[in-house]
């Protein structure tokens, strides 16, 4: 699988959300290897994006269609400055990924100098649902500088503030820290789903 976050400053969310909806009726049909999206605004007028595809090479022969480049030039009007892209090869799901069901979506940007070790914390699913049943599932896109986006769905924004209030065992507190270190956090209050 492959990941590409899209991030930028917006202010006209109607008409972005508006052309993120035509694209998956008109153009999603014919972009081979789209595999899905989750979206959202952020309450400081970030739009995020995290668009999955089956492979770098099926994204880059979706960008490449005639159709795409009108589409995007449409979207970039709408932004108030320019879009962020980050590319990932390195992608796991926790839990199955993502859910369509989630009522509330985090976004966590960050960097590990040791990628290996932040896939080893989230790799027990089991012992991090156990922890946090608020988790309906997540997908993690690493770039290969050790830039992390962690995407984690919650049922409701309620549940996911009364995780956070769970004390994790001292091990799982420590390797967070290590992971959070100086990461940023994007609530997406009204996410969608393609």
């Amino acid at each position: 699988m492959f990941i590409q976050i899209i991030q930028g400053a917006c202010t006209r969310q109607d008409e972005v959300h508006a052309l993120l909806d035509e694209w998956r009726s008109d153009f999603s049909p014919s972009a081979t290897g789209w595999l899905g999206g989750t979206y959202g605004f952020t309450d400081d007028d970030q739009l995020m994006a995290i668009v999955r595809f089956e492979s770098r090479e099926a994204a880059a022969a979706n960008s490449d269609r005639p159709e795409q480049g009108a589409w995007a030039a449409r979207l970039n009007a709408l932004m108030d400055g320019p879009l962020e892209f980050h590319d990932c090869d390195d992608v796991t799901l926790l839990m199955d990924g993502g859910s369509d069901q989630a009522g509330f979506v985090q976004v966590i940007r960050g960097r590990v100098d040791d990628p290996d070790r932040l896939k080893a914390m989230l790799a027990d699913a089991t012992s991090l649902h156990e922890m946090r049943p608020d988790i309906l599932g997540a997908t993690l896109a690493i770039e290969p500088d050790g830039t992390f986006t962690e995407t984690v769905a919650f049922a409701s924004e309620d549940a996911a503030r009364a995780g956070e209030q769970v004390e994790p065992p001292a091990e799982v507190r420590q390797e967070l820290e290590y992971a959070m270190k100086d990461a940023k956090f994007y609530d997406l209050r009204n996410p969608w789903f393609a």
